[in-house]
């Protein structure tokens, strides 16, 4: 046989092959050298809602430093690249092609909404994953979409807790609706609407307001023509915050609600002594409960890679986010791939986060939310105070 034709050629590369075996998947991977794992991020880390954005991505570079100091994932060190989007939808496809120009591994933490809806067609056409969203809109979680792992409950597991409690425990029956003009409002209304269905009922009032401003008296005067008994607020702590207080001024007290995306702790500076009262969902649990495993390792974590950082909701979830991303990185292996990775946390199931026993997380092929536990809490001398019993939350 010659040695220049195919079959001899062939038959060295196949020798070779066999003596010095490549790692093929993860050097043609985007994001992935033998030393490094590049993930990407949009928030909101400017503008009125940068609370939000900037703790999200401190939660989650406090937990990516933890285990970089521990040696990284399979000796490769995580690297996160934050852009700014300013919680703003019209801002989404520069920073997302920033992103794609970084040759990102992967997705993670982003925040809201309006925005969501506009990164997630750009992820799946891209075949990208998107691990951790601070929203819980249903269009996330139904139907299922490959490349988007969601972690937190969502909106419809908020606002079932918030309109079950009342219903059965407090016994109202006249709920109303206060949300911005966005998918964010759009999306914890329908979630109020499908929670009161099941009671065969419907809220009593419902106006909205233009979102991220505080011109928000046209829609407090329509709701409370109403009377109701209680009021879902929707929206970030920067309108939140002022309807709860123009709402006060005026006399008007019913029992205000609403879901984790507020920024609990945002909303307590800014709205004063006017949050006391307000219930607000949590889909973590309170960041100064240490016995738990989790809140405790972040509360250590925060303060030593962020000293000058106060904890938070917001950066335990973001904290929570990462743990998930890395589970899933360890689990695809040393030769990790973009699907590779959606299969690995795919492989998760009942697995102790170290967040008690309902936060327990789980995925599958055909499930991509890793919780559907909220834990309801009142606000109560300027702290989230969880509660079981919805009594305690109209006690005045």
């Amino acid at each position: 046989m010659k040695r220049d034709t195919p079959k001899y050629v062939l038959g060295l590369s196949l020798l070779f092959g066999c003596l010095f075996p490549v790692s093929i998947p993860a050097q043609n991977t985007p994001g992935v050298t033998d030393n490094e794992i590049l993930i990407g991020s949009c928030s909101a880390l400017e503008g009125p809602s940068h609370f939000l954005g900037t703790e999200t991505v401190t939660g989650a570079k406090a937990y990516f430093a933890m285990i970089n100091e521990a040696g990284g994932v399979d000796g490769r060190k995580l690297k996160l690249v934050a852009y700014d989007d300013s919680y703003d939808p019209a801002k989404t496809e520069v920073c997302f092609n920033r992103l794609m120009e970084q040759k990102v591994f992967a997705l993670g933490f982003f925040v809201g909404t309006p925005t969501a809806v506009k990164y997630i067609p750009m992820a799946e056409s891209n075949k990208i994953p998107v691990v951790g969203l601070f929203t819980g809109a249903q269009t996330l979680y139904v139907p299922l979409r490959h490349w988007v792992v969601n972690v937190r409950a969502s909106y419809f597991d908020e606002t079932r807790e918030q309109i079950d409690g009342m219903w059965g425990t407090l016994g109202y029956r006249k709920i109303g609706v206060i949300y911005p003009e966005d998918a964010f409002g759009a999306a914890v209304l329908e979630g109020v609407k499908a929670a009161l269905k099941t009671h065969s009922a419907e809220p009593i009032a419902v106006a909205s307001y233009q979102r991220q401003t505080a011109q928000v008296g046209g829609a407090i005067d329509t709701v409370r023509s109403a009377n109701p008994e209680a009021v879902v607020v929707v929206g970030p702590s920067n309108t939140v915050a002022p309807i709860l207080k123009q709402s006060h001024a005026k006399g008007w007290k019913p029992l205000f609600l609403t879901v984790s995306f507020v920024g609990t702790d945002e909303l307590i500076l800014e709205a004063g002594p006017d949050a006391e009262g307000t219930v607000i969902t949590q889909v973590v649990p309170p960041y100064y409960l240490t016995e738990y495993k989790t809140v405790a390792l972040y509360r250590r974590t925060l303060t030593k890679f962020f000293p000058s950082a106060q904890p938070n909701f917001v950066s335990l979830e973001g904290f929570v986010d990462g743990m998930v991303l890395v589970e899933g990185l360890k689990r695809a292996g040393k030769d990790a791939t973009r699907e590779g990775l959606i299969r690995a946390i795919e492989s998760i199931h009942d697995h102790d986060l170290g967040l008690g026993p309902q936060l327990k997380l789980n995925y599958s092929s055909k499930e991509h939310k890793g919780f559907d536990h909220v834990i309801p809490t009142v606000i109560r001398g300027g702290r989230a105070v969880p509660f079981t019993d919805w009594s305690t939350a109209a006690a005045k």
